[in-house]
């Protein structure tokens, strides 16, 4: 980092959502209760789909509980939506969900203003983008998707969520996503507004700027000593000579 500034000579940016790039109060307000609404409907009508059925066997899973029937797993997933837990499953089904709402017009997401002109301008100079969020990555391709400023997922090079990268404080799960990158953890830039997620990528090598906004869940707590930005006009990305 320069004693400049928040200036990152790095090729990729790695995107955390809630909090970093939207307002965790959308996704809280509108898709928690919209994914909440849904879930008695989804498992009693297509438990049979693979993906629900999997989901399931994960929440029997993680529950102890092999037996449990669509009216307890569907307990479960709405006492986890009140704990914000990040369990796989209960995102995978909120991802089918929102996915769905999403394609029918019920659901468009949010973006702070400062993000997508900043992701355009980091894409044309070349520097690579990738989203690593708790939600699944089907969530973030609809999220993308279906942007008050239409379709983004252009600028996008890959989606990361906690299947297929791994729990977003654990080390191991950036290593993932660098090897999947094929970018050399030093060349890669972590936004997030979670302080462990934080410490979990530059444990792993990779530059990591804490995102603080007023209004959202950590931004009393702050980032620790990382550095921080109160938006993404703050950070410069060089590359191959250029900056923006």
């Amino acid at each position: 980092m320069s004693l400049a500034g928040l200036t990152y000579d790095v090729d990729a940016v790695v995107l955390d959502i809630e909090g970093t790039t939207s307002a965790t109060g959308f996704v809280v307000d509108v898709l928690y209760p919209y994914s909440r609404s849904r879930f008695g409907a989804l498992l009693a009508e297509r438990g049979g789909d693979p993906e629900v059925a999997r989901a399931v066997a994960q929440v029997r899973e993680l529950t102890d509980d092999p037996e449990a029937d669509a009216v307890a797993v569907e307990k479960t997933l709405n006492a986890w939506l009140d704990e914000d837990r990040k369990a796989t499953p209960l995102k995978t089904l909120q991802g089918i969900i929102w996915s769905e709402g999403f394609a029918r017009g019920d659901l468009v997401s949010h973006f702070y203003d400062d993000v997508v002109p900043r992701l355009r301008a980091w894409h044309t100079a070349g520097v690579r983008l990738y989203v690593y969020s708790s939600g699944s990555v089907a969530a973030q391709r609809a999220w993308f998707t279906n942007s008050p400023e239409g379709d983004l997922t252009s600028l996008v090079s890959g989606l990361y969520d906690t299947e297929n990268a791994g729990p977003k404080q654990e080390p191991e799960s950036y290593r993932r996503i660098a090897d999947a990158t094929g970018i050399g953890p030093a060349r890669l830039l972590f936004l997030s507004d979670r302080p462990g997620e934080l410490d979990a990528a530059r444990a792993t090598g990779w530059h990591a700027v804490g995102i603080r906004r007023p209004g959202e869940p950590y931004y009393e707590q702050g980032v620790g000593d990382h550095a921080q930005a109160g938006t993404f006009d703050e950070i410069t990305i060089t590359t191959s000579g250029s900056s923006t």
